[in-house]
């Protein structure tokens, strides 16, 4: 089509040439119509070739590659997709095994000008600026009063372990609890009653 729109262009220019050398209305008239028909196949000729150029190539726009679909989970067998199970973390218990007092280890030692950080919602915390200092034992007096089954008193979150009678126990809230179990939990005796020194005494007399 665009080679018959160009012979039909190169006829009408030689038409008009004539047309105007000769003074022929008649040829004036045949190039005009020969351009008309020349445009018309050139305007045809031009949608042909994009026809054919957006056939021979799959990358023209408009043209969108087949989505892959996604396989469908199985389901359970009560009809319903299976879920990941959550792990449950388990939390041990503060309490006792026969149901009475707060098992808790004593919080590590504060050292001078540090202030133990508070539970969220609590009032501002108090330094352990009263704690008395631990008792000084050997590792063999440790170790022997790691295996007696007497009993000492302990206050909750604090680091001691200490005799009924010692001064520092009072006006605070404290539990019984045996010395062994004490020293599992972490807790250290008291420089101010020297529980130690006391109980490895009794043991010694018995």
């Amino acid at each position: 089509m665009i080679v018959a729109s160009l012979l039909l262009i190169l006829v009408a220019v030689v038409l008009l040439v004539l047309g105007l050398a000769g003074g022929s209305s008649v040829l004036l008239t045949i190039s005009i119509a020969a351009s008309l028909l020349a445009a018309v196949a050139l305007v045809a000729g031009a949608r042909q070739a994009a026809v054919d150029r957006a056939a021979a190539d799959p990358g023209r726009p408009g043209w969108r590659p087949r989505q892959a679909t996604r396989p469908a989970e199985p389901a359970s067998a009560g009809g319903r997709s299976a879920e990941p199970e959550i792990p449950v973390q388990h939390v041990p218990p503060t309490v006792g095994p026969d149901g009475t007092g707060w098992r808790q280890p004593p919080e590590p030692p504060v050292a001078d000008g540090d202030v133990p950080a508070a539970p969220p919602g609590a009032g501002p915390a108090v330094p352990y600026d009263d704690e008395p200092p631990a008792q000084d034992v050997t590792p063999v007096e440790a170790a022997r009063v790691a295996r007696l089954d007497a009993e000492v008193r302990v206050v909750d979150g604090r680091p001691r372990y200490h005799l009924s009678d010692c001064a520092y126990l009072a006006g605070r809230e404290h539990e019984p609890l045996p010395v062994a179990e004490a020293v599992e939990l972490g807790f250290t005796p008291c420089a101010r009653c020297a529980p130690d020194t006391t109980l490895l005494a009794d043991a010694g007399r018995i």
